[in-house]
């Protein structure tokens, strides 16, 4: 059994730990309120670009490599979207053993896969899974603030990539943000533009309203298509970072609010024990003082 210090000494130590994850919860709590505004606020722009390319590429532009794609699909890119930092619950480890599927998926069929990883978690991850698939690593993107240049600079080398012929298709998995204690990792072809009727048949028959009036754009389809497209990977990847964001700080504060209610928990339980053990130790102390006058 352990000695009343050892209790003691573990009951301090549990208390401190429950101080950090508090302190951690409300500091995810004021981050959370930011990220989840940003997130809203940049899906209708992400969903509606995706609408009029999708009505633009019904007009069979099939000559455009980011609409048509390569013509062959020999090797595959996976854009992973994880956090930098941990204790935030499973939000890594959803969207890790996501992309693991992916690329077992795409290995089973005879296919080459590369990985860019954007977040220090998903990297360490996968380069401890498959070693040398992962290509490029960009961390800290949050740092000192999320922005869409960011997003842009990935855009720019994954169309680099693409266009030196290094991969047939990207994929961006990151995790949608629904609330606090739920993100639904979401895996979305990014390169070539995959239509709504290829990417969601809900999305295809909600935009139908949208596309059914006849639009005429001036430049041409064509030439519209040739600018819109390369902003879209962009848009598309900024839209994930912003919902990982907002899912990372939904997640930590979940999971420090459970670990604050775990210690305690803890505490009550080694505090309970302490009194246990201090009790016996102050009975036994008296028997043992009783004892010894009765024999005198």
């Amino acid at each position: 059994m352990a000695s009343l210090k050892d209790l003691r000494d573990r009951i301090k130590s549990v208390q401190n730990t429950r101080k950090i994850t508090s302190a951690m919860k409300m500091v995810a709590a004021a981050k959370l309120r930011r990220a989840q505004d940003q997130a809203e606020a940049g899906r209708p722009y992400a969903e509606r670009m995706s609408t009029m390319l999708s009505s633009l590429a019904a007009g069979g532009n099939t000559n455009l490599q980011l609409l048509a794609g390569t013509g062959k699909h020999e090797t595959h890119m996976i854009v992973l979207g994880t956090a930098d930092r941990g204790l935030c619950g499973g939000f890594n480890s959803n969207l890790i053993r996501q992309a693991i599927q992916l690329v077992t998926d795409h290995q089973s069929k005879g296919r080459s896969v590369k990985i860019y990883c954007l977040g220090r978690k998903g990297a360490v991850a996968m380069r401890r899974q498959f070693g040398d698939l992962v290509v490029k690593v960009m961390e800290d993107l949050d740092k000192p603030r999320l922005s869409f240049d960011k997003a842009a600079a990935v855009s720019r080398d994954l169309l680099t990539m693409f266009e030196d012929g290094e991969f047939d298709a990207a994929t961006l998995i990151y995790a949608e943000f629904q609330s606090a204690i739920s993100q639904i990792v979401t895996p979305q072809q990014i390169i070539p533009f995959a239509t709504l009727e290829e990417s969601d048949p809900l999305d295809e028959a909600q935009a139908h309203g949208s596309l059914d009036s006849s639009v005429e754009y001036e430049p041409g389809e064509e030439e519209v298509l040739s600018d819109l497209l390369p902003r879209n990977v962009a848009v598309q990847i900024y839209r994930g970072l912003l919902e990982n964001a907002a899912s990372e700080q939904g997640a930590r504060m979940t999971a420090m609010d459970n670990a604050t209610r775990n210690a305690g928990d803890m505490i009550k339980s080694l505090s309970l024990v302490y009194n246990r053990t201090r009790q016996a130790q102050i009975t036994k102390e008296l028997i043992e003082i009783v004892s010894g006058a009765e024999a005198l």
